[in-house]
């Protein structure tokens, strides 16, 4: 059920050439960790920009400009960003692999040479577009990442928002995300800001919260449900730690997968009720071949090994009900191979590869389900952030760093370097300790 606040108004993708500039005439770009007055928006502003000559390494793709502040049409919303956080789309973005997402613009009409990526924000609405009622500025709000067509056929015909054709992620696939001091996003995107959160806290989580949420309560027929157990990937960083709290806050048991004690530790703080470390095993990636004896007994003798600790974490022969994936060709047939019969691995990313192999033997046999998730809905989105803004989930923010060290975060995010919790970078905001509404 969608919130009063955020009931639909039609909105629809807009052309550049159906926007407008919302910029104040003669007032410039204001500095990193200040604000204008509310309402007065400057024809510049600072952002970390990637540009295809520089895709790459993201310690060298982002760079800091001065670019227009961008309009805004029908439906839009212009947010000065306080916060912004760290996702592994933009290390994708920066490297211009697996999708040139500025080609991809200008082919469908986009002017702008450019990316300003970033799909998790705070922020204080600076402006609204025509047709915009639930917001005004001065509004302090957080921005969750589904971009859609509200007119796409997919959509009118009341089917779930993020599979629609039309349907993309926020400052991913689209321009003008929250490494800008000022980001563009469609109305029926914003959510109220957490009272009891500063600015940095609440632009943690949205991203992964929210796909996590998806993942675990958006597939029907196998829906998180009390007492499952869950194998959580990645349990130390953000989108493992959320989804370690949202299995514990629906009556459920996540087992974290990490690399080392003290990741695992940290999964323990935010959910988890014990933690594998996948150091200790050495089967990962692509099985052998099906005839190759050895080498299937080797991989095999691993996977169940694995298994059986796992076991005994959860107290009892017990397979997991649904296994949290992400990292994908280095995991998925251990995933396949442990998930209960009639279980679900849901995978949203394929940080170590997206060449994943699945022996189906394991999987037509006992009716597993591989399932993909991507992004969120909106009912999923405002459901999520009922959660945070009640106090349930912690955002976990694993460090807060300044707007110019972006290039120097994803570029470790890359390397797999940055595995606890969440990255933050103030934009807006002087202070990471404030911002409480």
């Amino acid at each position: 059920m969608l919130h009063p606040w955020s009931r639909r108004r039609g909105h629809t993708v807009v052309s550049d050439d159906e926007r407008t500039p919302v910029s104040t005439p003669g007032v410039l770009a204001v500095e990193i960790g200040t604000l204008p007055p509310i309402g007065v928006v400057p024809e510049k502003m600072h952002a970390q920009v990637v540009r295809q000559d520089r895709y790459g390494d993201p310690s060298a793709a982002f760079v800091p400009e001065t670019v227009s502040t961008p309009r805004i049409g029908p439906g839009e919303v212009l947010v000065a960003v306080m916060a912004a956080g760290v996702n592994y789309n933009n290390v994708w973005a920066a490297r211009g692999y697996p999708v040139d997402q500025i080609a991809t613009r200008q082919k469908s009409g986009e002017p702008e040479d450019f990316h300003i990526g970033g799909s998790d924000a705070s922020g204080i609405v600076y402006a609204v577009g025509d047709g915009v009622t639930d917001w005004q500025p001065g509004d302090h709000v957080v921005v969750h990442p589904g971009v859609w067509d509200e007119a796409d056929p997919w959509i009118t015909a009341g089917k779930d928002q993020m599979v629609a054709p039309s349907a993309r992620i926020w400052g991913y696939d689209t321009n003008y995300g929250a490494f800008g001091q000022f980001t563009r996003a469609q109305a029926h995107q914003l959510m109220p800001k957490a009272e009891h959160l500063s600015w940095a806290e609440a632009a943690a989580p949205t991203l992964v919260g929210t796909t996590a949420y998806r993942m675990l309560h958006g597939w029907a027929g196998n829906t998180l449900q009390d007492g499952d157990l869950v194998l959580v990937w990645g349990g130390s960083g953000g989108l493992g730690t959320q989804a370690s709290q949202l299995v514990a806050a629906a009556g459920g048991r996540a087992i974290a997968v990490v690399s080392g004690d003290d990741r695992g530790e940290y999964a323990m703080k935010y959910g988890a009720i014990g933690y594998l470390d996948r150091r200790k095993y050495d089967h990962w990636g692509i099985p052998p071949l099906v005839d190759d004896n050895e080498g299937q007994k080797a991989w095999s003798a691993g996977a169940r090994a694995f298994g059986k600790d796992l076991w005994t974490i959860a107290g009892g022969r017990e397979e997991p009900a649904i296994v949290f994936e992400h990292p994908g060709a280095a995991t998925v047939p251990t995933s396949i191979f442990l998930c209960q019969p009639g279980g679900m691995v849901v995978i949203c990313a394929g940080t170590t590869g997206f060449d994943a192999m699945v022996d189906l033997r394991y999987h037509w046999t006992r009716q597993k389900r591989l399932q993909g998730s991507h992004g969120t809905n909106d009912a999923q989105a405002y459901a999520y952030n009922d959660l945070v803004r009640a106090g349930k989930l912690d955002p976990v923010v694993g460090r807060v760093l300044p707007f110019a060290e972006i290039p120097r975060s994803h570029a470790e995010m890359g390397r797999g370097e940055e595995v606890f919790g969440n990255t933050v970078h103030l934009v807006g905001a002087a202070d990471p300790t404030t911002g409480r509404s």
